[in-house]
């Protein structure tokens, strides 16, 4: 009967990690360890991460096209732009490099979960949560493009994300400023 109770639970707590591959992303990521311990993101895990992270600049951007004061939209579609540029390019990478990755076509549940907060605000708090997003999103974008740069194994991906790196830190450094 213990048996039985250990493998059951055993079984219980499995369960989540075998819905991985189809998430696409490793524990470590998911998580933020290996963000935090510096270590590179598997090439899966950086195209899936960059994707991601390339939708919801768009999605959150046209959105404040519609919410935005004047400054946040200038941001704004300055961030599309250059989001639909690099998640271009990611396609084209993934493809020509022959990489077994399928990129994701949706948001993954806590950048939806942010767009979804997002939604619900209007005005002076739309723009102050857009920027601050912002910041954070591009914070963790440079840490996954740095890590990928530095260690990554994939040739190609390495280049380009160490290629965008300047243009993620622009970001940035533009959204710090509208954040004062």
């Amino acid at each position: 009967m213990k048996a039985l109770k250990l493998f059951t639970v055993a079984l219980i707590t499995a369960a989540p990690l075998s819905v991985l591959p189809a998430a696409a992303q490793s524990v470590g990521e998911q998580t933020g360890v290996n963000a935090v311990l510096g270590v590179s993101p598997s090439t899966t895990d950086f195209a899936t991460q960059a994707a991601v992270s390339g939708m919801f600049e768009i999605q959150s951007s046209e959105l404040a096209l519609e919410r935005g004061d004047a400054a946040t939209k200038a941001f704004a579609q300055q961030m599309i732009t250059a989001h639909r540029k690099a998640s271009e390019e990611l396609k084209g990478l993934v493809a020509s490099a022959n990489i077994n990755v399928t990129l994701p076509a949706t948001l993954d549940s806590a950048h939806q979960e942010t767009m979804d907060d997002l939604r619900k605000l209007q005005g002076a708090e739309f723009n102050e949560e857009y920027i601050d997003e912002q910041v954070d999103a591009h914070e963790d974008a440079i840490s996954l493009f740095e890590r990928y740069a530095e260690g990554g194994d994939n040739a190609a991906l390495k280049a380009w994300a160490a290629k965008m790196l300047p243009e993620l830190k622009h970001h940035l450094d533009m959204a710090n400023k509208l954040d004062k």
